[in-house]
């Protein structure tokens, strides 16, 4: 048996850490108008469910 080996779990090696991403007007653009879309979705999806009720 080697000398150099020991019992116990091997601790994962840490991934390194994220720079910081610069975030440009269009990208801000971007998710501003998915988020729109989604609340607008979410809205419509409001209404069918309120009107089947009925």
């Amino acid at each position: 048996m080697p000398l150099n080996v020991q019992g116990g779990k091997k601790k994962p090696l840490k991934a390194p850490k994220k720079g910081t991403a610069e975030i440009t007007e269009e990208e801000k653009a971007f998710k501003k108008e998915l988020a729109e879309k989604k609340k607008a979705e979410e809205e419509a999806k409001q209404k069918l469910l309120k009107a089947k009720k009925k």
